[in-house]
C-alpha cells in the first residue's frame, strides 16, 4: 500500500484518523498506531511482517540490557550485538544475491546460490531507525522505552515507514506520552500531506513518463536530446517523488501530534554540492553524519585519514541506496567531489557570480542521477558519453520519434514547483502584514527543523487590521488552490495504472 493509492486515500486513512480521534488516551492510541501501521506493512507483504516483529522485539531487549548495564565494556558489547542483528538482517536481505553474483563472477561457477530474496519494503528505513535508538540509549541521548509496544510503535510508524525521513527516536521521545493532537494540527497535515501528494502525483509521475522512455533505451539509439532530456526528466522525478512522500509522511505525523523534521529543502537551488546535500534528504544525510563520520573522527583527524573518512561514508551511502557497482560509484563520485570542495574547489566557488556557481550544481547532480538510475556500468558510460555528445544530437532516432518535445511546456512548471516561490510570497506577506521590510529575505533558511506548510501565513500580534484581512483572503485562496490539487490528484490516481515509487528499492 502506498500514499497515492485508491486504498490509503479513500479508505485506510479515513477509518484510522477515525478510530484515533475516537480512542481516548495516550496508551490507547500508541497501541491502535502500532497495529494500523503493521496492518499497513502487511498490506503489501504479510510475511515480512515476522522480519518487522523481530526488528522490535530484538531492539527493545537490547535496550533494556544497556539500561541495566552499567560496566562500559559490556555496555559495549551489547551495542556491538545490537549492530550485528539489525545490519545482518538488512545485509542478508538486502544484499544476499548482490554479494553471490560478484562472487560467483570472481569464482566462474555458481559457488553461493542467489536466493533472490523479495526485498522488505522499507527495511533500509525502519533499521536505521532501530540502530539510532540502539546507539542513543547507549550513549544517553535518550531512555530506554520500557513498553514495548511504544517502541513497537516507533519503529514501524507507518508514515514515515516505506521512505523516512529518518525519525530518531530522541527526536519524539517525549511526544510518544505527551503529544497535543489539535484541529490547527491535523489541518497544517492536511495541507502537507495533500502538497506532497501533487509533488508525487501531478509531477513525479508526469516526469516519470519520459524519463522511463529514455531510460529503456541505449545512449546510441538517443543521442545527445534523449539522455539529457531523460536525465533532466530523471532529476525531476526523484526530487517530487521523494520529497513528495517525504511530506505527506510529514503532514500524517502532523495529524497524529508528531513533529517530525523535514527532509527536503530546496536542493535544486544549491551553488555548491555541500549545500545541495545539507538540502537534500536531510535526515539521512545527519545519520550518517553523527553515527558514522564523527565516531570515526571526523576532520578532527589528520588530512589522509579525514579523505579515508570521508570515502567511507560516502561509500557506504553509496551502498545503502542499493545493491549494485552504479549505487557504489555514485556514493564514491559524490566523497571525490565533496572532498576537493573541502580542500580547494569552494574557496574557488567563492570568487564566482552565483549564476556560474549553480549551474556547476547543476551539473553535477543530474551527472550523479544518470550514475543512480542508469542500470550496468557500461550503459552508464554509453549514457555520459551521450550527454557529451558521442551519438549525435538524436542517436539513431529522430527527434519525433523521442517526443521528448512533447514535455517541454512542463519544465516551466518543474522548475518553478522545485524552488522556493511560495514561501517567499508567504513571507513576503508576512512582512507587508507587519510593515517589516527586512523579512522575507531568505526563502529557503538552511538551518531550523520547523517545517511551515507554504499556505500558512503567520500573522503576528498587533498586526493591520485591513492588510490581515487580506492576508486571511489570500490564505483561503491557497486552501482553495490544494482542495484542487487534492481532487486533480484523487482523479488521476483513480484514472491512471501509472504509479511508480523510486524509494521502494531501498
Amino acid at each position: 500500500m502506498v500514499f497515492s493509492s485508491t486504498i490509503f486515500l479513500f479508505a485506510f486513512l479515513p477509518l484510522v484518523l477515525a478510530l484515533y480521534f475516537l480512542v481516548p488516551g495516550h496508551a490507547a492510541k500508541n497501541v491502535l498506531l502500532l497495529a494500523v501501521s503493521l496492518l499497513f506493512y502487511a498490506w503489501g507483504e504479510p510475511v515480512y511482517v515476522v522480519l518487522m516483529v523481530f526488528s522490535i522485539a530484538a531492539n527493545w531487549l537490547f535496550g533494556m540490557v544497556l539500561a541495566r548495564t552499567s560496566q562500559h565494556a559490556r555496555r559495549r558489547g551489547v551495542l556491538v550485538a545490537a549492530l550485528v542483528v539489525d545490519l545482518a538482517v538488512l545485509g542478508f536481505f538486502k544484499y544476499q544475491g548482490f554479494v553471490a553474483d560478484n562472487i560467483n563472477a570472481i569464482a566462474g561457477s555458481v559457488v553461493v546460490p542467489n536466493l533472490e530474496l523479495p526485498l522488505p519494503i522499507g527495511i533500509s528505513f525502519f533499521t536505521l531507525q532501530a540502530i539510532s535508538y540502539v546507539i542513543d540509549v547507549y550513549r544517553g541521548t535518550c531512555k530506554h522505552q520500557t513498553n514495548v509496544l511504544y517502541l513497537g510503535m516507533y519503529i514501524a510508524m507507518f508514515p514515515q515507514l516505506v521512505a523516512g525521513p529518518i525519525v530518531r527516536y530522541s527526536q519524539i521521545e517525549d511526544q510518544v506520552r505527551n503529544r497535543v493532537v489539535t484541529i490547527d494540527g491535523v489541518a497544517q497535515g492536511l495541507r502537507l500531506f495533500t502538497i506532497g501528494l501533487g509533488k508525487k502525483v501531478l509531477l513525479a509521475n508526469v516526469a516519470g513518463t519520459l524519463a522511463d522512455s529514455m531510460l529503456a533505451h541505449s545512449a546510441p539509439e538517443i543521442g545527445f536530446l534523449g539522455c539529457a532530456s531523460g536525465a533532466l526528466a530523471y532529476t525531476f522525478q526523484i526530487y517530487f517523488d521523494f520529497s513528495g512522500y517525504s511530506d505527506m509522511a510529514i503532514g500524517l505525523g502532523r495529524m497524529f501530534g508528531f513533529t517530525y523534521a523535514r527532509n527536503f529543502n530546496y536542493p535544486y537551488i544549491s551553488s555548491s554540492v555541500t549545500e545541495f546535500w545539507r538540502r537534500w534528504h536531510m535526515s539521512l544525510s545527519s545519520f550518517f553524519r553523527d553515527y558514522i563520520y564523527i565516531p570515526l573522527g571526523g576532520n578532527r583527524v589528520s588530512q589522509g585519514r579525514w579523505m579515508f573518512n570521508i570515502m567511507v561514508v560516502w561509500g557506504l551511502t553509496g551502498v545503502w541506496h542499493g545493491a549494485a557497482w552504479n549505487f557504489v560509484l555514485w556514493g564514491l563520485y559524490y566523497g571525490i567531489i565533496l572532498m576537493c570542495e573541502k580542500l580547494f574547489l569552494l574557496k574557488v566557488l567563492e570568487r564566482l557570480p552565483r549564476a556560474v556557481r549553480h549551474i556547476y550544481t547543476i551539473v553535477v547532480f543530474v551527472l550523479g542521477w544518470v550514475l543512480f538510475s542508469v542500470v550496468g556500468l557500461e550503459n552508464v558510460g554509453q549514457w555520459l558519453a551521450g550527454l557529451f555528445g558521442a551519438y549525435g544530437f538524436t542517436g539513431t532516432s529522430s527527434a519525433w520519434e523521442l517526443m521528448s518535445w512533447s514535455y517541454a511546456s512542463l519544465l516551466p512548471v518543474f522548475i518553478v514547483a522545485a524552488t522556493p516561490v511560495v514561501p517567499w510570497l508567504r513571507m513576503k506577506i508576512e512582512a507587508w502584514v507587519a510593515f517589516d521590510t527586512a523579512r522575507g529575505l531568505d526563502p529557503a533558511p538552511q538551518k531550523g527543523n520547523e517545517f511551515v506548510p507554504p499556505c500558512a501565513i503567520c500573522l503576528p500580534e498587533g498586526a493591520d487590521i485591513r492588510r490581515s484581512r487580506i492576508a486571511g483572503v489570500v490564505g483561503a485562496l491557497a486552501d482553495v488552490a490544494l482542495v484542487v490539487v487534492f481532487v486533480l490528484s484523487a482523479a488521476s490516481v483513480v484514472s491512471s495504472s501509472y504509479n511508480p515509487f523510486i524509494y521502494f528499492q531501498f
